[in-house]
Order: C-alpha cells, then structure tokens, then sequence
C-alpha cells in the first residue's frame, strides 16, 4: 500500500515538473533576465512610427483637419447618422474580423468601436484569396423601428449579398447574416418617408446586352423590411451604362439613393476604382425611377487633373453623403495618396470633403480640385485626433506592448479569427504557429497592422527559438497571399538564421540571410522611405544591423500586385516554413 502511495506521489510530482517546464518557455529566467521561448515566439514593444514628408510641410492651420480620416487600407467607406452620432464602416475583404467601425460625435474625431462582422458564421473567408471576401458594405439607420443595418457583398463561404443588423452600434451584437436573393455588388439600403425600403446595387446587363467591357447597370428592387427580402419580381434597371452610354462609361458602381425637396438622388461610382475614378449624381421623382443625370457630372474625381501635380491624391470616388443635425452636408470617399514613383502600397483611404446642397445638386467642396491635405472642421468641433482612443491622422506613432487582456482592434488576422493563434502572457503576445504558411489561401497565424505612410518604420522584439527548419517566426510585409517579404528567425541543422525572402507572383526568392551566433531576444525592424524598403535586426538590445540592402516596395504596391488592399506588416509565425537556407 505504501509502495503504491509512494508511485502515485512521484507520478505527481513528475507531472508537476513537466507543467512547470513547460510553463518556463515563456517566463523570465531569474538568473539570467532573459525570457525563454520555444517554437511559439513572443511578441513585444511594436511600434508604428509614420512620417510623411507632407504632414511635416503642411502643419495643420487652426481649425482644421487632416483628410485622410482613416489612413492606409480603409476602402469604400459608408456613413450613416442617428441623432449626434455618426457610424462609419469600411471594406475588409478577408480580414478577420470584417468591416471596421467606427464612431464620431462630429466628423472629425472617430474611435473604432469594433468590427460588424466578428463571428465565423458571419465571416466565411477561410479559402478565399485577400481581395475577396467583403466588398463595399453599406450602413444605414432605419428610424421607421431604430434599427441599423448593414448590408455587403461577401465574396465567399456561399454567401453573395448579405444584409445584418443591430439596435446599436456601440454594443455590437450585429445578426448573423440573411442571404439576399439578387446577384451584382455594392448594394445599399434606402428607407423612405413612408416606410418603404428599397435596395440598389450594381449588376450586369441583361443576357446578351452587353454592349462592351465594362457596361454595367444600376437595378433597384422593393425590400420587404419584415421578411428582410427583396420581393420577388420588383427589379428594374435604373442606370444602363452610366450618365452617357454613348460614351461607354464603365463600372457604374456604389449606388446610394438620398431624398431631397421631395426627390430623390441617385449617386453612383464610374469610371473603375482606379485612375478613371469618379462619382456622379442623378435625380428622379420616384425611388425606382426613371434617374435623370445632371448636367454636371462628375461631382467628385482627379482624373483629369495634372498627373505632375505635387502631392497628388488619386483615384477619387466610391463615396456617401450624410447631413448633420444641423443641416450641414458632408461625404466620405475613397482615394489614394501614392508615392513618388506613382505606385499605391498604403491602399485605398478614406476622405471626407463638406459638400454644399444648398442648390439642386450636392457639390462636393473642392473635390474637382487638387485635394488638399487639411479641410476645415465642422462647426462646433475641437480636434482630438490622437487623443482619448480617438483614431490618429498625419504623422503619428503606434505603440503596443501587447499588456492588459484585449487587444487593439487595428490587429487583425487573414481568413481566420485571431483568438485561434494568439494568447497574452506576462511577458508579451503569444503566436501559435499554424502548419501553413504566409502564401497560403487559408487562416495564417500571423497578426497585421496596415501600412498607413509611404514613409514609416515598424519595430519588434521577440524571443523565439526554432527547433526545425519547418519553424519561422519573425515581419512580414504582405500586399497579397503572391506579393510579400518574409524576414524571419528559422533552423537550419543545428544553426539558426535570419533570413529574408522576396515573394513575387508566388515565386521566392532568398535575398539575403546571417546566422544567428545563438538565440535570444532579437528586434526586427522594417523601414520604407517612399519605394525603399530596408529591414533591420538588432540582438539583445544592441545596434540595428542591416539585412538585404535596399529593395523595392514594388510588389506591395496595387500597381504590380493587383486587387483592392493596401500592404500590411505583420507578426509572423508557422511550422510550415519552406525558405531554404544556402
């Protein structure tokens, strides 16, 4: 009896003893100081430090902002308003969570409160490239029964067009989605006067109507608000083509439907979301038509502005209209800041501009014009940008130390949630690695912040230690799952690395790699002045070194990577590395 009290005590303590060494991985050492890391890497001390060269030569006059609100890959922005307070939300495509939003008190100071899409059964973007997934999400209030809704295309998980709703913002709790029967994109809600609820979104011609590449249609359809549905047999083309057909004007897109003197407005997008960018306006006497095009379209664009232009601000239109208690109008929109070679790596960003309605027509206020970096503020607000969790604009720095148990809502994952690969500790974020890696096509464990500047630096420290050539941990600068650099810590024999890989249409390629004399805290940096990357290590608190020269920021650029995002860096992790050490 006592021999097998003896055994059943020291099967106890050799449990106890394997926790606790298991614990050790990630705790400080005590004689040493240091933190040991096994194949999961801690993360500590980001920081974000932006610094473009306009924000330095244009200091913001009194009573003014900066347009930009929401730098780097913010995209297709939506405004909707219930009494004083304003909700803005964004494109997200296959980031997890999906559609940032966001909250003012008076246009100029926003605080991201969250994300719509939070939850796997509204978000299925596990298999779908990074320009898919949630494209240009409408948000309006509905005071008929106080409820907002939201409303998207979700190009994945069987989706198509989706709507969901809340009772208020702030608390979230958003519906898991209802699936929309009618094919296109871009779809917005329009509640009127009386009640009735229609949906206007973008879609091909009829079959066999196609009259060229690029002819789209604008179609409205009744919604039956009870039933959340659009009623069956309701759809009518409201815009063939665009303002003038007989021009072909393409991608007529981002329809919104607003009612004023007792008519209504139709303004669209056209032109293509790139340098042919534009927004144009229509008026009707009825939600369904027939829309009558205004003399003067567009409202909005720099398309036809000097491309030689100092500072240009490219690609303007996407955009939506709200008016304040007051009586005042403003519209949010999508443009591009690119840098001086003409390339778009932050993405596309969202700006505001007043827009004066005191005619027939809304005219947004020096949006035909070269876009200025400063507009004035809206009567009655102080600007707090950067202050009290209010988003920052210009020039900025970013710090998190990864403390406390939440974790900063500008953090956000590909095609999977965050919670499945990270974990706070003591001592800093915690990354599980997933047995796949940065290239590809399903949730990664690795954690982005967006690139906000074209000229910036992004630092880390981590402790991390690799136990084969499979694990890697370490930045990456992503535009897609095709276009990336990897600069991480691997294993190769017995030896650890540093490595650095260019990925351009899915081709690696090794640039540059130093072995490591022994594995402790390493910093990683990447700087980026306009097209030049350069990143950098420093171990155990010493001298930043460089790795790699100089190279291009080409393929994290729209212009050689294609689709809808802005590049992101992010804190990577997998134990399916496949970078060859030499």
């Amino acid at each position: 009896m006592k021999k097998s009290k003896h055994k059943q005590t020291a099967v106890w303590l050799g449990l106890l003893l394997l926790a606790v060494l298991s614990a050790c991985r990630h705790v400080q050492d005590k004689d040493g100081g240091r933190i040991v890391a096994g194949n999961e890497p801690i993360f500590q001390n980001f920081e974000y430090v932006g610094k473009d060269e306009i924000y330095v030569e244009n200091p913001l006059p009194e009573g003014h902002f900066y347009s930009p609100i929401l730098q780097g890959c913010y995209p297709d922005p939506s405004i909707t308003r219930k009494g004083d307070d304003y909700y803005l939300v964004t494109s997200s495509f296959v980031m997890f969570p999906g559609v940032p939003i966001f909250h003012s008190k008076d246009l100029v100071n926003w605080k991201q409160i969250g994300h719509v899409l939070e939850r796997e059964s509204q978000l299925k973007v596990g298999d779908a490239g990074i320009s898919m997934g949630v494209y240009a999400p409408d948000i309006l209030y509905n005071p008929h029964n106080d409820t907002f809704y939201l409303i998207t295309t979700q190009f994945a998980g069987g989706f198509g067009n989706i709507v969901v709703k809340t009772k208020d913002p702030l608390q979230g709790n958003w519906s898991d989605p209802i699936k929309l029967n009618f094919d296109g994109i871009d779809p917005a809600l329009f509640f009127d006067d009386d009640g009735k609820a229609y949906v206007v979104h973008n879609d091909a011609p009829d079959e066999g109507k196609e009259l060229y590449q690029g002819h789209r249609v604008i179609k409205v359809w009744d919604y039956d608000v009870e039933k959340d549905q659009v009623i069956a047999g309701t759809d009518k083309i409201i815009v063939d083509g665009g303002v003038d057909i007989s021009k072909k004007p393409i991608w007529i897109e981002a329809p919104h439907v607003y009612k004023r003197y007792g008519k209504y407005y139709l303004m669209c997008a056209e032109g293509g979301t790139g340098a042919n960018h534009s927004e144009v306006i229509f008026v009707s006497d009825s939600p369904r038509g027939p829309y009558k095009p205004a003399e003067k379209n567009p409202i909005l664009s720099q398309r036809h502005l000097d491309k030689s232009r100092p500072n240009p601000v490219e690609w303007a239109g996407h955009a939506d209209l709200v008016e304040t208690p007051n009586g005042d109008w403003y519209g949010v929109f999508l443009a591009i800041r690119p840098n001086e070679k003409g390339r778009v790596n932050t993405g596309r960003e969202t700006f505001i501009l007043p827009v004066d309605w005191s005619g027939e027509w809304p005219v947004f206020q020096g949006g035909m014009e070269p876009l200025k970096p400063s507009i004035e503020m809206p009567r009655g607000a102080e600007n707090k940008t950067g202050m009290d969790d209010f988003f920052p604009s210009g020039n900025f720095t970013f710090v998190d130390n990864f403390e406390g148990t939440g974790l900063d809502d500008r953090w956000i994952a590909l095609r999977g949630p965050r919670e499945k690969f990270i974990r706070k500790s003591k001592n800093g974020l915690v990354i599980k690695p997933f047995n796949v890696n940065i290239k590809a096509l399903k949730p990664i464990s690795t954690l982005f912040h967006r690139q906000q500047h074209a000229t910036f630096s992004a630092s880390v420290d981590m402790h991390y230690k690799p136990e084969t050539a499979g694990d890697l941990a370490g930045l990456a600068c992503v535009q897609s799952e095709a276009f990336n650099y990897v600069f991480g810590v691997t294993k190769s024999g017995k030896d650890y690395y540093l490595v650095l890989e260019r990925t351009e249409k899915g081709t690696s390629k090794l640039i540059a790699q130093t072995r490591l004399e022994r594995m402790g805290k390493i910093s990683l940096k990447v700087t980026a002045n306009g097209d030049d990357y350069r990143f950098y290590y420093a171990m155990n608190n010493g001298t930043f070194e460089n790795l790699g020269g100089t190279v291009s920021g080409d393929i994290l650029s729209t212009d050689v990577a294609g689709g809808f995002t802005g590049a992101m860096i992010g804190l990577y992790a997998t134990s399916a590395n496949d970078i060859k050490v030499e």
